[in-house]
């Protein structure tokens, strides 16, 4: 498949991914904030909250992957694409070209959400996480130190791409990774909604973080390292513990998922 196609892919790939993910926690989740004044009305207040929120990117994930999965490798983030480089499932010189289509499809995704929410009458972009972005200290939505929420995001995205780079051998059930990805990534934001908003895609933490003002973008540097950090270091463990060789091919992943 040719490299602009597969580019291609995953701007789509990771724009559905902000718009599904980000957007349900942006449009449908701050309902349950004023779940007082709702419950007046109705005794079923509208909102989706953190389950629901954990659902959505997993969803977006899972449907993503079984739509371009199959032309792309379905990465949608460019902490996965260095762990499947890491652990030589990927090659280095598409780094680059996917991080950038990656970026660019979060960017869009992103500004299509703040002018849906900037439609609603009295939208200000408020509170200490405005349109679903990353952060820690005052903007972490638990108030999680620096140091924790660095420690959770390394730890949360080596797990995914464990999950990632098993579901993925060519040892592994056929057929079934997406439903795996998906549902991991649920849980890896059951978990770590409270701590950093979740991130583990750094990608995910700039787009909306550009709309959100410099104060929210000078934390998206954590959101690079560690999430990159993690990935990588899960590459190189899966490569020297589980692998059958040293060598994988580069495109694994995108012809065992589907």
């Amino acid at each position: 498949m040719p490299l602009v196609k597969r580019c291609l892919a995953e701007f789509i790939g990771t724009f559905w991914l902000v718009l599904g993910g980000c957007g349900s926690a942006v449009l449908a989740a701050a309902y349950t904030a004023d779940a007082a004044k709702i419950s007046e009305s109705t005794s079923f207040p509208l909102g989706i909250g953190l389950v629901g929120v954990s659902l959505a990117f997993g969803l977006t994930v899972l449907t993503g992957a079984y739509a371009l999965g199959h032309i792309s490798g379905g990465h949608f983030n460019p902490a996965v694409s260095f762990g499947l480089w890491a652990g030589k499932r990927f090659p280095g010189s598409d780094l680059l070209p996917y991080i950038a289509s990656q970026v660019l499809g979060v960017f869009v995704g992103a500004g299509i959400i703040y002018l849906i929410a900037s439609g609603k009458t009295g939208f200000v972009l408020s509170g200490s996480n405005p349109l679903a972005t990353n952060g820690y200290g005052a903007h972490s939505p638990g108030g999680y130190t620096l140091f924790a929420c660095l420690i959770t995001e390394v730890v949360m995205t080596f797990m995914f791409l464990l999950i990632i780079l098993g579901v993925t051998d060519r040892r592994a059930p056929q057929g079934l990774a997406p439903l795996a990805i998906g549902f991991g990534l649920t849980l890896i934001h059951l978990i770590s909604i409270p701590v950093t908003n979740t991130s583990v895609n750094p990608a995910r933490s700039t787009g909306v973080a550009l709309f959100a003002g410099t104060e929210l973008f000078s934390q998206v540097w954590l959101f690079w390292i560690a999430p990159i950090f993690g990935a990588i270091l899960a590459g190189w463990f899966y490569l020297a513990v589980f692998s059958e060789s040293t060598v994988e091919e580069p495109q694994q992943l995108k012809k065992e998922l589907v």
